[in-house]
């Protein structure tokens, strides 16, 4: 399987069908995942990281906008948006006003798992809340 075809199975798998356990079908046992400031080790605290994800965004979905490979296929960037409605992601009050996020993901692949992961994704001040008569807008939520 292509290491993109890994990457978006499992923003697919894990993330919009909300199944943190499908984690293991995915990760590396030893698995490191740097996001916001934390290193999360090991295939239980990513477990806990979706879920934390999870209990912040009501009806969170990330959608792909790009995922592309180096030549070997040991290294897959993906730039993606996550939506959903807030219920206090990044520490902000939980409003349940639609939110989006942009970030980017850096994964290392080796036997078709993830085995190491950088999150770049945007402080709590730079969440977009979205109108759903108007579209995107920017905003604090």
């Amino acid at each position: 399987m292509r290491s993109t075809m890994i990457v978006d199975a499992f923003w697919d798998e894990v993330w919009n069908a909300h199944e943190p356990d499908a984690v293991d079908k995915f990760v590396a046992d030893d698995v490191v995942i740097e996001a916001g400031g934390q290193e999360i080790a090991g295939k239980e605290n990513t477990k806990n990281w979706v879920k934390q994800f999870l209990d912040h965004v009501d009806d969170l979905r990330v959608d792909t906008i790009e995922t592309f490979q180096d030549e070997d296929g040991t290294r897959v960037t993906s730039r993606w948006v996550l939506t959903g409605s807030n219920n206090g992601v990044l520490g902000t009050e939980p409003d349940g006003k639609p939110i989006a996020l942009t970030g980017t993901a850096i994964w290392t692949v080796a036997n078709e798992k993830l085995q190491r992961g950088w999150v770049e994704q945007p402080p709590s001040s730079c969440i977009t809340t979205s109108s759903r008569s108007n579209g995107m807008r920017s905003g604090r939520l």
